[in-house]
C-alpha cells in the first residue's frame, strides 16, 4: 500500500476546468452518500447508477439547482462509492459546493488521487492511469486512437501476457534447480530458448513503436529552413491558417526560431519557423542562422522552402541540403514566373521529395501535408490490436527486459549455470512489471500521480 494515498477517508474535488456550462465536483468513499445527503435535497433512499434531481443547500438557504449522479461500489472507477454533482458552471458555484462537502467531513483530493485509488483497488493498472492524462492532452486523432488504445488495457494485457509466460520459464528452471534428477538442463535449455527469444521479438516491436508513439504523443517536429525571403513565414501561416510571423520583402526579418503547433488531418505538427541562411555581418542575424542550423538537427524534418523565383547557386544548395535525409524540398512562389533550375535540386533530393507551392495562394498544401503523414505514419496509425509505446518510461522498462532476456538466451546456450539465467528473467520480469505497476517503487507512482490535474 502507498503511504501516501488514504484510502479510507472520503475525498471531494472539481473535476471539470473553469470555463464551461456546467461544473463537475465529485466524491470517493464511504462516506460520500451520508455527506451528500447533508446538502442535497432527495430522498433518503438512492440506488445506484441513477441521475438525481434537487437542489443543494447549506442549511436552509438553497446553492444551486443540480443533477447529481450516484454509483455505489464496486461498480465504480475507484471501486468505492462516487457521487458526482453536475452543477452551473460558475467556478464559483463549482467552489462553494466542494467548500460545503469539505465542511461535512469529505477532504481535499490530491492532484489524481481519483485514478490512484482506481489503480490501488485493481481497477486499471498504472499504463491505463497514465493513458488518461494522454487522453486529457489529446490533441490529435492519432493521439486519440494510441491513448484509447492503452486506456482499453491493450499495453497491460500484452505485457502481462509475457511476464505470465516468463514466471512459467522461471518456475520450470526453479524446479531443474531444486530437483535435477527430473529436469536435465540441456534439455530444459533447448526448450524454453525458442520461448525466450519469442518475448524478446515481442519486446523489441513494442520498442519499435516507440519511436511512432512519440511522434503521436508529441507531434512531427518540422523544421522550416531556407534563404531569406524564401516563403518560410509564408509557409508557416499558410500552414497556421492564421498571420502568425511577420511577413516582408526585407532579408532577415526572422531573427529568432519561431514555434507552433498546427493539427492537419490525423497528424500533430510543431512547426519551427527559422532565420534565413546566409553569411551575415550581423550579429543578431548570424545568431538566429546558429539556431536555424541547431534545430534543423533536432527536427524529425526539415523542410528546404525555395523561392522559385530566384535562381540558387549550386554551392548554395548543397550547403542548405547538407546531406539531410530527412528532408523535404519545397519551390514556393509559384505564383510568379520561375527561376530556380529545377532539374539542378533533383539532383541531390528525389523528385518524390520535391513540391511546388504557392504560400500566398495556398496551393500545393494539402499535397504537402499528405506526403508528411505517409512519410511518418503510412496514412495512418496502427489499426490492429498491438499497442503503440508513447511513454518514455514504458520505453526504458522494455530496453531493459530486452536485455536481460538476451543475457538469459546466452547464459542458456552457452550451458554456464541457470541460475544466471534465473536472474536474468527475474529482472526481466521486474521490468515488464514496473510498466504496469506490479513492482514499481512508490517514489515512481507518487511521481505520476502527482502530475495528474485535480479531480482526476
Amino acid at each position: 500500500m502507498n503511504s501516501t494515498f488514504n484510502l479510507d477517508d472520503t475525498i471531494a474535488g472539481i473535476a471539470t476546468p473553469p470555463g464551461g456550462a456546467i461544473s463537475i465536483v465529485r466524491m470517493s468513499g464511504g462516506e460520500s452518500l451520508p455527506i451528500l445527503k447533508k446538502i442535497f435535497s432527495c430522498a433518503p433512499a438512492v440506488e445506484s447508477h441513477k441521475v438525481y434531481y434537487g437542489w443543494i443547500h447549506d442549511n436552509s438557504k438553497k446553492i444551486d439547482e443540480v443533477l447529481v449522479t450516484v454509483m455505489l461500489a464496486p461498480r465504480t472507477f475507484t471501486r468505492q462509492d462516487v457521487v458526482e454533482i453536475n452543477c452551473h458552471g460558475s467556478a464559483y458555484l463549482a467552489s462553494k459546493i466542494l467548500d460545503l462537502l469539505l465542511a461535512r467531513g469529505a477532504r481535499a483530493a490530491w492532484p489524481g488521487e481519483f485514478s490512484a485509488r482506481a489503480f490501488f483497488n485493481g481497477r486499471i493498472d498504472l499504463s491505463q492511469a497514465e493513458a488518461i492524462m494522454d487522453m486529457v492532452n489529446v490533441s490529435s486523432e492519432n493521439a486519440m486512437r494510441a491513448g484509447a488504445n492503452q486506456l482499453e488495457g491493450r499495453l497491460g494485457r500484452h505485457i502481462r501476457k509475457c511476464s505470465d509466460t516468463l514466471l512459467t520459464i522461471l518456475a520450470r528452471i526453479e524446479m531443474a534447480i531444486d530437483y535435477p534428477e527430473y529436469d536435465e538442463a540441456d534439455i530444459m535449455a533447448c526448450e524454453i530458448i525458442p520461448q525466450i527469444t519469442e518475448i524478446e521479438a515481442e519486446i523489441q516491436k513494442l520498442v519499435a513503436s516507440a519511436k511512432q508513439g512519440r511522434l503521436i504523443r508529441e507531434g512531427i517536429k518540422v523544421c522550416l529552413i531556407g534563404p531569406p525571403n524564401s516563403g518560410k513565414s509564408s509557409l508557416l501561416n499558410a500552414l497556421l491558417m492564421q498571420d502568425r510571423a511577420i511577413v516582408t520583402n526585407i532579408p532577415g526579418t526572422t531573427r529568432d526560431v519561431l514555434s507552433e503547433n498546427v493539427r492537419i488531418g490525423d497528424i500533430l505538427l510543431s512547426l519551427s519557423d527559422t532565420a534565413g541562411i546566409r553569411e551575415s555581418e550581423d550579429m543578431v542575424e548570424s545568431l538566429g542562422v546558429e539556431r536555424s542550423l541547431k534545430e534543423a538537427e533536432m527536427a524529425d524534418l526539415v523542410v528546404l522552402v525555395l523561392d522559385g523565383s530566384r535562381e540558387i547557386a549550386a554551392g548554395e544548395l548543397v550547403q542548405l541540403i547538407a546531406s539531410r535525409e530527412n528532408l523535404l524540398a519545397v519551390i514556393n512562389k509559384q505564383d510568379l514566373a520561375q527561376r530556380l533550375d529545377k532539374t539542378l535540386l533533383a539532383q541531390h533530393v528525389d523528385k518524390s521529395r520535391i513540391f511546388e507551392i504557392s504560400a500566398k495562394n495556398h496551393t500545393g498544401m494539402d499535397e504537402l501535408c499528405a506526403k508528411i503523414s505517409n512519410m511518418f505514419f503510412g496514412g495512418n496509425i496502427t489499426a490492429d490490436d498491438t499497442p503503440i509505446i508513447t511513454a518514455t518510461r514504458h520505453k526504458e522498462a522494455l530496453i531493459h527486459a530486452a536485455q536481460a532476456l538476451t543475457s538469459a538466451s546466452m547464459a542458456l546456450s552457452t550451458g554456464e549455470c541457470i541460475d544466471f539465467a534465473a536472474i536474468d528473467l527475474a529482472a526481466a520480469h521486474t521490468a515488464l512489471s514496473e510498466i504496469t505497476g506490479e513492482t514499481a517503487d512508490e517514489s515512481l507512482i507518487n511521481k505520476i500521480f502527482s502530475e495528474f490535474c485535480l479531480g482526476k
